[in-house]
Parts: structure tokens; sequence; C-alpha cells
């Protein structure tokens, strides 16, 4: 007498395309939330930027032309600034990227500072992010 324990053949299949099908759900949601948490985690550095900035501002009565003059300030992993513009005490403009969003940047200026240093930010003291 032959077992008949185990699965057919047809019933792996099944199971097989069902994962599939949930995979190819999965995957782009999951593509999705990691570049959000990329540009999160821009936009919070260059927030970051701004309080120190100011804060620099404030001690210094200029405004710093490195971010590394800027002790207190720490740049998130794989997270790139750059201070694009400095007029001294009356304004400035910065980018940030991260390495996991090619070919996309945040920008913010402040003051006299000029949007066209810190693409695509158009208000000043507003984040944008292209």
């Amino acid at each position: 007498m032959r077992d008949n324990r185990g699965f057919t053949l047809i019933e792996l299949l099944i199971v097989v395309v069902i994962i599939g099908i949930l995979a190819s759900i999965a995957i782009p949601k999951f593509s999705s939330a990691r570049e959000k948490a990329f540009v999160t985690a821009t936009v919070s550095d260059l927030r970051n930027l701004s309080s120190q900035m100011e804060l620099y501002q404030g001690s210094n009565m200029v405004y710093p032309d490195d971010v590394a003059l800027l002790t207190e300030f720490t740049v998130s992993a794989d997270v790139t600034v750059t201070i694009t513009e400095n007029n001294l005490g009356s304004g400035w403009a910065a980018t940030a990227s991260h390495a996991g969003l090619v070919g996309r940047q945040c920008g913010i200026f402040h003051g006299n500072g000029s949007a066209a240093n810190a693409t695509p930010a158009t208000v000043a003291g507003v984040i944008a992010c292209n």
C-alpha cells in the first residue's frame, strides 16, 4: 500500500504563486518607506544646521562658512551637508543630500542668502526637497 502523506505539486505551486504575489506587493512599499527615511534624515540635518548656524551667529556675530566650525552639529550617516553661501552676519544658504537618494537634494537659506545657492528652496527658512 502506498503512503499518501505530503503535498502535491499543484499545492506547492499555489503556495509559491501566493508568496510571489505578496512579495510583489511588499517590496515597493519597503522601497518607498526607505526613501522617506532618507529624506527625513536629510531634512532633520538641515533643521539642526539651521539652529546651530543661528546659535553660532548669536555668539560670534557672523555665520560660519564651514560645518566643521559648528562643534555641536553632527551629520547623520550617509548625509552630506554643505554651506553653499555665507554673507557673514546677514545670511547663508546650504544644501544636503543622502547617498541613498541619487540625484535628489534638500536646501534651505536664511536672511540675505540666495535661493539659487539652496536649490530647491524658494522661501527663506523653509526646507525644500526635490
